[in-house]
């Protein structure tokens, strides 16, 4: 069971917030010095603080991966799933309790990879959960092989002469599918993140942040980009607006990290949808 002793006003103190959304007896996390999960899963708590949700009404998904280990050090109703199947799962578990809250924690490779097809029909049927993808440009947990989100001709274990094919844009891809919330954060722009999953987890329909990760011990290291601190610190020299994105040529958007909104629309949601056609089939017998 969910504990709920520590529910109180709403904080932003991040002692608070781990006593409060995180299991302390599984503390610290295993992630490597430096790795941008442990931010990322703070601002998730922070969402949730600020979005007001009941816990106890509350479902964490996540599959395999770095990112993955987030559910386990979060206290809400978890469900640590298999390789590319944490959105499906989440599906299965939105669908047969409509009323809860099912937020998704993954990684670049767990989502966009083995769990492509899961993701792009999540997003095209409306299907209320909120994805948080945790994009590191790398498979962090395995060694670090080359992932969908890996830049051109940078380098993993599997692409030692560098990477030729062309990385995915997650969040462009779903909303090309048709996501009613798109948008992007950054380890760096903490503050702007969190009010982004903040309004994913209070959109109705499927909402997808991803969130620019930073990986020091395998990405950063493999393609030479510094310490952590350098590699948060090209995030905020390298950032444009979403908003001013728009209008940039993709020359200009080269080598540039492009953080807020991208789509967001209004559309029926799925589970409110399928309850109609529970309905009228009731209806007729």
């Amino acid at each position: 069971m969910v504990d709920m002793t520590n529910v109180s006003k709403k904080t932003t103190n991040t002692s608070d917030l781990i006593y409060k959304y995180m299991r302390p007896e599984h503390l610290p996390h295993i992630w490597c010095p430096g790795c941008g999960n442990g931010i990322i899963m703070r601002d998730i708590a922070q969402a949730m603080e600020n979005a007001g949700l009941d816990r106890a009404k509350t479902v964490i998904v996540s599959g395999i991966g770095c990112s993955s280990r987030a559910a386990g050090y979060m206290d809400c109703y978890t469900i640590h799933t298999t390789h590319g199947r944490a959105i499906a799962f989440a599906t299965g578990v939105k669908m047969a309790k409509p009323e809860l809250e099912v937020i998704v924690i993954t990684g670049d490779g767990d989502c966009a990879a083995i769990g492509g097809n899961h993701l792009i029909h999540a997003a095209r049927r409306n299907i209320g959960i909120t994805v948080v993808v945790m994009n590191n440009n790398i498979y962090g947990m395995t060694g670090g092989q080359y992932s969908p989100t890996t830049p051109t001709h940078e380098f993993g274990t599997t692409a030692p002469y560098g990477n030729i094919d062309r990385d995915f844009d997650i969040a462009s891809l779903a909303a090309g599918a048709g996501a009613t919330y798109a948008a992007k954060g950054s380890v760096y722009h903490v503050p702007q993140t969190i009010k982004l999953i903040e309004n994913g987890i209070k959109h109705k329909g499927f909402a997808i942040i991803e969130v620019a990760d930073v990986c020091p011990t395998y990405y950063g290291r493999k393609n030479k980009k510094g310490s952590a601190v350098d590699m948060m610190r090209w995030q905020k020299d390298n950032m444009v607006p979403a908003a001013k994105a728009k209008g940039m040529s993709p020359e200009e958007l080269q080598g540039k990290l492009v953080v807020g909104m991208i789509q967001e629309l209004d559309y029926p949601e799925y589970t409110e949808e399928y309850q109609r056609i529970i309905e009228k089939a009731q209806s007729r017998r």
